[in-house]
């Protein structure tokens, strides 16, 4: 997952089981130019649970996400899809939020998926 991570911030798989049903832990990491208080969980990190409620290869990944915080605008189980389109040169991936936690900004969150997409895009060069 080390495409994972938007910029300026680095991640670490805490727990990962990759099944329909399966769940995992992951904690995102700010840079030092990040202004403090920037995370979720701690002022310079953002550790967050999930599920993997559908998978269907080549096709769709369904998942659940909730945020470790104190802060309730971060709470709430919110429900990412990510879709994949084959292409002639290559794979859209489409990515749809329900139930965003109201601490995340539209644009913040918007910034931080594009930001991953671009890094996987590089990953797979």
């Amino acid at each position: 997952m080390a495409w994972l991570p938007p910029e300026s911030m680095t991640g670490g798989v805490l727990d990962y089981d990759f099944r329909e049903g399966g769940r995992y832990r992951i904690e995102l990491t700010y840079d030092e130019a990040a202004p403090s208080g920037a995370g979720k969980t701690t002022g310079r990190t953002d550790v967050s649970t999930g599920r993997f409620l559908s998978l269907e290869p080549g096709k769709r990944i369904v998942q659940s996400v909730e945020f470790e915080s104190s802060d309730a605008s971060f709470a709430g189980e919110m429900v990412m899809t990510w879709s994949f389109e084959p292409l002639p040169a290559g794979t859209r991936i489409t990515i749809t939020a329900e139930n965003v936690p109201p601490g995340i900004s539209q644009a913040d969150h918007d910034a931080g998926l594009r930001s991953s997409l671009e890094n996987l895009a590089r990953y797979l060069g």
